[in-house]
C-alpha cells in the first residue's frame, strides 16, 4: 500500500466522470481512502450514495474543510475523474496547488501531464511533494510488439466488453473474478486503464497510454505473463470504450489479440446517448454482440446490467428480454452479483 489517499473529484461524484473516484471507493489495495472532494455532495457517505451501504468515507466540501477534519493530512491527493480528453477540469487547478503546498504527493490518472507544469513543478520543488502521471507512455525499451506467444497461455480469457465507456465493465470484471474465486476457480484479473492502476491491480497496462503499434503487444504480453507466473483457471480482460464508440472505439485488441475463449457483455439500458457525447446515439447491443460473434463465434457468456436510470421493475423487464433474447443469463452484478454467470464459465472450462 502506498498510503493515505483524499479523492479529489470535485463535482463529478454524482456522474459517470466519476468513475476513478467511484471505483476507489468501492476497492483499492494501492491507497487507504480517507475521503473524497465535492461541495455538491458534501456530508454524505461516499459508499451509501453510490452504492446504497455505508464505507465510511465522507465526501468533504474542500480540501480545506478535509484537512480540517481528518485526523491526519493524507499523503495522496488522486484525480478521480476521467474527462474527455483526459484534460484536467480548471477548477482542480487551485486545489491541486495548495495540495502540493501542503506537502501532499498527487497522482494523476489525466492525459494532460501534471508534472511538467512549470507552476505545479515550482511548487514541488519547494514543498518535496511528487507528482505521479500514471498515464505517461511507458519507454520504447519496456513495450512489447506482438509475437504470437498469446498461442501459449493455458488459462481460458473472458473480456469484458460493452456498450459505452464508463459502464461498468471494470467494475463487473473485478466483481467475476471474485465471484469465479469464491467457487473455487484461481481466477486472475487483467487491468487495462488507469483506474484499475489506482486500485493497485497487479497485472495492468493503460492501452490509451500506448503507442499504437504495442497496444496488442503489451494486452499479450500482461495476458502470457499473468498465465506464466500464476497458472490460472481462468483470466479475466477488462475492456475500454466499446467497439462502435466514436471516440474510444476500443475492444477489437482484446478480441484479436487477447484471443477470448468467452466473453461478458456489458449493457446500460437507460442510456441514450455516449456518455460524454450528446446526440451520439449508442449503437444497440445486438449490432456490437453480432460484430463479437463475427471475430469470436458462439463466445458470449453472459450480459450484465449497469441499472443507470432503471426502476427496480424496469431492470426486471430488461432482465427477462435479454435472456430470451440471447439465450444467455443475464444479471446485474452491482447488486446481485454475478453467480448466474458461474455455471456457463465452469461449462467453458470442462470444455
Amino acid at each position: 500500500m502506498d498510503g493515505t489517499a483524499l479523492i479529489l473529484c470535485e463535482g463529478a461524484f454524482g456522474s459517470p466522470a466519476g468513475k476513478t473516484a467511484h471505483g476507489l471507493v468501492r476497492f483499492t489495495r494501492r491507497y487507504e481512502i480517507v475521503g473524497v472532494i465535492d461541495s455538491q455532495l458534501a456530508g454524505l457517505d461516499a459508499g451509501e450514495f453510490l452504492d446504497g451501504r455505508k464505507n465510511g468515507i465522507l465526501i468533504f466540501r474542500s480540501l480545506d474543510d478535509a484537512l480540517a477534519r481528518l485526523p491526519q493530512r493524507p499523503d495522496y491527493l488522486v484525480i478521480g475523474v476521467a474527462t474527455d480528453g483526459g484534460v484536467l477540469p480548471r477548477e482542480f487547478r487551485p486545489i491541486i496547488a495548495e495540495a502540493l503546498r501542503q506537502g501532499i504527493n498527487v497522482d494523476s490518472g489525466l492525459h494532460q501531464w501534471l508534472s511538467t507544469d512549470k507552476e505545479f513543478a515550482d511548487i514541488c520543488s519547494s514543498s518535496g511533494a511528487v507528482i505521479r502521471d500514471i498515464r505517461r507512455t511507458p519507454p520504447f525499451e519496456s513495450l512489447h510488439f506482438f509475437s504470437g506467444k498469446i498461442e501459449e497461455v493455458k488459462a481460458r480469457r473472458i473480456a469484458v466488453l460493452g456498450v459505452d465507456s464508463a459502464c461498468g465493465k471494470r467494475t463487473t470484471a473485478l466483481l467475476l473474478t471474485k465471484a469465479l474465486k469464491s467457487e473455487g476457480i484461481k481466477a486472475v484479473f487483467i487491468g487495462t486503464g488507469q483506474t484499475a492502476w489506482f486500485q493497485g491491480v497487479e497485472y495492468c497496462i493503460i492501452l490509451d497510454a500506448l503507442i499504437n503499434d504495442f497496444v496488442t503487444g503489451e494486452l499479450e504480453h500482461i495476458i502470457w505473463q499473468a498465465d506464466k507466473e500464476q497458472s490460472p483457471d481462468v483470466i479475466i480482460i477488462e475492456g475500454q470504450g466499446s467497439l462502435t464508440h466514436p471516440a474510444y472505439p476500443s475492444g477489437y485488441e482484446l478480441l484479436s489479440a487477447g484471443c477470448p475463449d468467452g466473453v461478458v457483455y456489458q449493457v446500460v439500458p437507460g442510456r441514450m446517448y455516449y456518455d460524454g457525447f450528446p446526440g451520439y446515439r449508442i449503437t444497440p447491443p445486438e449490432i456490437e454482440l453480432q460484430i463479437i460473434d463475427l471475430i469470436r463465434p458462439e463466445s458470449l457468456l453472459g450480459i450484465t446490467v449497469n441499472s443507470e436510470g432503471l426502476s427496480a421493475d424496469d431492470l426486471n423487464r430488461v432482465i427477462e428480454n435479454y435472456e430470451k433474447q440471447f439465450k444467455v443469463p443475464c444479471c446485474n452484478p452491482l447488486d446481485d452479483g454475478c453467480a448466474k454467470l458461474i455455471p456457463r464459465i465452469k461449462k467453458l472450462l470442462r470444455r
